[in-house]
């Protein structure tokens, strides 16, 4: 048995490749998946599951494991080829299936694969539900169908053009066309690429497109940070584009480069996208946006000047999504360049934060530059480091003990909060390593704000 990560969280299953993720472990997961469908199908007949992946090489072998370890358990398979993860959450409602599952490692690195799995409406499973999942897992506590049962696989790859047309229903194409936008685009050789290639052609974007083939061969380290970009904004300036947009391998995140070829980055991904959806909406007092407790107070910011709230939740697409059910929220997401915009889907979106960007150049004169600047602006930084289970025992009385002037959420690890700064102290769900996440309004005191944090967490930042 290898010592390496498996991680198994709200956020799925995500293995190392050939060590912690198995062609066993894979197909023990598939089943277990299977057998929580079967559980909220609640029908005689076998639920119908679409599965879909991002361009990982290992991405053929994974699939086949789990799509076994559903037909195992007396699934209906429809497997959807190389699609995204919004993608695949169009198609599970689309054909109106009873679930979908992504093989994906999101914006881990190649040596990384895993499985996440998305209910009938297309979001993934809260936190109770998923670990009935990893309970299941865990004990295999399944019922296997018997031999006579029918293996029912079956193929569609329709996915690309549906996921374009439901976004093309709700956009302006008409003012896109005619803004003659250009548009630089890096979707890492990952699923994005095809899937935005469509999108952007029929809203008439002119498109260079770096690293377009889903081939899985990350041409850089494939999470869209500053440091990974460099690339995305030189082909900006030198192609004097509009505005350059950048993928992760299985696009449900976006980070965003202005005219300028300046790296705005993932944290004003959903603060453009949020401005732009209210805008439309208009000033309305029962207008609701969310996002989780690691995102940028521009969004407190933006939803203030419309007229609307923020509700804060645990990190997780799952803990945003379920927000937005309960209040009815108009757009949410995650400050890691996640976009949910319910009109088009529930899950966050990249072609969903590029549409919705469009459509703002299309409708406001200035460049997007000017539009960032007029925004009120923080300075975060987002520190990483290596987990120790230790750490974490009395965090919240630590840090409450250490900070008594901030006010104190424990949803989700702790998040210190003060009338001009954050910082948000949390173990990854997809990682094996410890996030810290400050804001404040200037970059030196949230560089001070995460070290002094790090030290009574036991952990050194800024390295």
């Amino acid at each position: 048995m290898s010592n390496a990560p498996l991680m198994l969280s709200v956020s799925g299953l995500r293995g190392l490749v050939g060590r912690s993720l198995t062609p066993v472990v894979a197909a023990r997961y598939g089943a277990a998946v299977g057998q929580w469908f079967k559980t909220q199908h609640g029908k005689d007949d076998p639920p119908r599951i679409v599965v879909g992946c991002d361009s990982r090489p290992s991405g053929a072998w994974v699939e086949s494991a789990v799509v076994a370890g559903l037909a195992s358990v007396d699934c209906r398979v429809t497997r959807l080829g190389i699609l995204t993860t919004p993608g695949v959450a169009i198609m599970t409602e689309h054909l109106s299936a009873d679930g979908g599952i992504v093989i994906t490692a999101s914006h881990n690195p190649i040596e990384w694969n895993g499985v996440k799995t998305l209910r009938r409406d297309g979001v993934a499973p809260p936190a109770d539900q998923a670990q009935v999942i990893i309970d299941t897992f865990h004990n295999d506590a399944v019922d296997y169908a018997a031999g006579d049962a029918p293996q029912q696989i079956d193929r569609d790859d329709t996915g690309i053009d549906i996921h374009a047309q439901r976004i093309l229903q709700v956009i302006d194409t008409g003012a896109i066309k005619r803004r003659e936008i250009k548009a630089v685009v890096d979707s890492v050789h990952g699923a994005g690429g095809p899937e935005a290639r469509r999108l952007l052609n029929d809203l008439g974007v002119e498109l260079i497109h770096l690293y377009a083939e889903p081939t899985g061969h990350f041409p850089h380290t494939p999470e869209p940070t500053r440091e990974n970009l460099t690339e995305l904004c030189d082909a900006v300036r030198e192609h004097d584009a509009d505005v350059g947009f950048a993928q992760d391998p299985d696009a449900d995140r976006l980070a965003v480069v202005d005219n300028r070829g300046r790296y705005i980055g993932e944290e004003y991904t959903l603060a453009l996208a949020t401005a732009h959806v209210l805008s439309k909406q208009g000033s309305n007092d029962a207008l609701s946006v969310a996002a989780n407790l690691s995102t940028s107070r521009m969004i407190d910011d933006i939803a203030q000047r419309h007229g609307a709230t923020v509700v804060r939740t645990p990190v997780g697409e799952a803990n945003v999504a379920a927000a937005m059910r309960e209040h009815g929220c108009a757009v949410g997401g995650e400050g890691n360049g996640g976009v949910i915009w319910p009109t088009v889907v529930n899950v966050r979106d990249s072609l969903v934060g590029m549409a919705l960007i469009l459509e703002m150049l299309a409708n406001d004169s200035r460049p997007l530059a000017d539009i960032v600047d007029a925004i009120p602006s923080y300075a975060i930084v987002k520190e990483k480091s290596p987990i120790q289970p230790e750490l974490l025992n009395g965090l919240r009385e630590r840090l409450a003990s250490a900070f008594p002037d901030a006010a104190v959420d424990d949803q989700d690890g702790v998040r210190l909060d003060w009338p001009d700064r954050w910082v948000h102290v949390r173990p990854s769900n997809t990682e094996p390593i410890l996030r810290i996440i400050a804001e404040a309004p200037r970059e030196s005191d949230a560089q001070e704000l995460a070290s002094k944090v790090g030290k009574v967490v036991g952990v050194t930042t800024g390295e």
